[in-house]
């Protein structure tokens, strides 16, 4: 556990559904009066909002992997200091869509080999791991099919295509074997109810 509080994150591909079951659990801890807060990344801080928007927008080809890297890099530390340390700090769950595991995949493996600066850089200015990351598991062509439907400000990197999806899904499984300790791997190719009630049984399981 991490302080007094805990901290959940949500990993997944593009279209996993991920951000739907983080707001599914946020409003069923809530219902069972837990203190929840809901968070995203990159944003969930007002800098790492201003952030969000220069590295999710725009050309596929306008940030390179390096640059990317240190943009979500930044915006995770504003986000832990002004967000997620005082929320934890005071007791609370935090759910959080996306954290460094997204970081380490999209940029340490999707768009160059800098797993190992990734995880530097991490080790270095942020210093912190969720107490549990549950991955929503699914397959990649129905994933991107998803995303493209649903739009948004994500579509930069829903540009890169199917083939970067399968790649992702397979370096979350592996991230999901590497850190074992802290990942969930919940099959995301089932109806949302379905999904919802393995995430809660799953996190029910480890909340103190």
């Amino acid at each position: 556990m991490s302080g007094q509080g805990f901290f959940v994150s949500f990993e997944g591909i593009d279209g996993s559904g991920k951000s739907t079951q983080a707001r599914r659990l946020h409003d069923a801890l809530h219902e069972q009066g837990r203190d929840v807060v809901l968070t995203r990344e990159p944003g969930g801080s007002p800098g790492a909002e201003e952030i969000r928007r220069l590295v999710l927008e725009g050309d596929k080809d306008r940030w390179s992997a390096e640059t990317e890297m240190l943009l979500f890099t930044a915006a995770r530390r504003d986000h832990l200091e002004r967000v997620i340390e005082p929320a934890l700090a005071a007791g609370r769950v935090v759910i959080c869509d996306r954290f460094a595991d997204s970081t380490r995949m999209y940029q340490g493996l999707g768009r160059g080999d800098l797993r190992a600066a990734v995880d530097q850089l991490h080790a270095m200015m942020i210093r912190r791991e969720p107490d549990m990351t549950v991955l929503v598991d699914i397959e990649p062509g129905v994933g991107l099919d998803r995303a493209l439907a649903r739009g948004g400000a994500e579509a930069r990197f829903e540009s890169f295509g199917e083939e970067l999806q399968a790649r992702m899904r397979a370096g979350f499984l592996a991230l999901a074997e590497e850190f074992a300790d802290r990942f969930v791997v919940i099959d995301g190719n089932r109806n949302v109810e379905d999904v919802a009630a393995d995430v809660a049984q799953a996190v029910r399981v480890r909340l103190p």
